[in-house]
């Protein structure tokens, strides 16, 4: 995951990085080292959805934008790369037994597995894949959907404040390159209402998921974990020993190790630990670093 988000920053580099959430606007200059920035954004301005608009106030969200950083004052918009909330994107990991080297092949593939599970018509969907090789001959393929008109509300927020939206990803899969070790490992990602977990095997994610939480507290993140770990213990090798986690404090991490029987610890950058509103933002800096 990090060698393939590395190749797509390598040229030309973005100058900025931004990371979204109900909280705020997570913003890393690519400098080395890097710049950091957040502003806070009032709560009617972002209303994370998978099928509806996300942007309440694209006037409120520009400013912000702008405030963070200044556009550089050309013709030529700079490059950046967008990170979008891990609940306004429907990201799945789809397993073939083969799949076909042909491009469009391929895509037909994907959208007929995928487009059984969307509560909105594929058709008007922005659908963003990936493959990677699994035991057995078999292939994992990572696929990432959300409705257009949701993607270009975004973006249309960074343009209107005169930059060029790039690469435009999801908080959780930017914050993969994070993972270190090829041990497996579940990733329990906690941004507001919106809890991700993944299940990951050597940098490689074997299952992706997004939760809306009631309360988030730790009994109710308990109640994801379980049926998360069990997923892992039959689909992989080993049961997962480590349990990266972000946006949880130390009192819910050691409920999770002694529930679990697992070993807790923050998900880490060489910046420090990540948070909800910008692991992804990290991750994403991590590869460039490493670029």
């Amino acid at each position: 995951m990090g060698r393939w988000l590395a190749r797509l920053l390598k040229d030309p580099p973005p100058g900025y990085v931004f990371e979204l959430s109900e909280a705020g606007i997570a913003m890393g200059r690519t400098t080395r080292p890097p710049q950091f920035g957040f502003r806070p954004l009032e709560p009617d301005v972002l209303a994370i959805s998978p099928v509806r608009d996300n942007v309440l106030r694209l006037e409120a969200l520009t400013a912000e934008v702008q405030a963070l950083a200044a556009a550089p004052e050309s013709r030529k918009r700079q490059g950046v790369v967008v990170i979008l909330p891990d609940g306004s994107v429907r990201v799945s990991v789809l397993d073939f037994d083969a799949f076909p080297s042909d491009a469009a092949q391929q895509l037909s593939l994907v959208r007929f597995r995928i487009k059984k599970s969307l509560p909105y018509d594929l058709e008007g969907a922005s659908l963003s894949y990936w493959a990677q090789t699994s035991g057995g001959g078999r292939v994992d393929v990572v696929a990432a959907v959300a409705p257009l008109e949701l993607v270009a509300r975004y973006e249309a927020a960074f343009r209107a404040a005169g930059f060029q939206p790039g690469l435009v990803t999801t908080s959780s899969l930017a914050a993969m390159n994070l993972v270190r070790g090829d041990d497996p490992a579940v990733v329990a990602k906690l941004s507001g209402r919106v809890l991700t977990l993944s299940v990951v095997e050597g940098a490689a994610p074997k299952l992706l998921r997004s939760i809306e939480v009631a309360e988030g507290t730790a009994e109710e993140i308990l109640g994801h974990l379980h049926p998360t770990f069990a997923y892992a213990e039959d689909h992989l090798a080993a049961r997962p020993r480590r349990l990266l986690t972000c946006g949880f404090d130390a009192r819910d991490a050691g409920a999770f190790e002694s529930e679990l029987g697992v070993t807790a610890e923050p998900l880490q950058s060489r910046w420090g630990a990540a948070a909800g509103h910008n692991a992804g933002l990290l991750g994403c800096l991590e590869s460039l670093e490493e670029a």
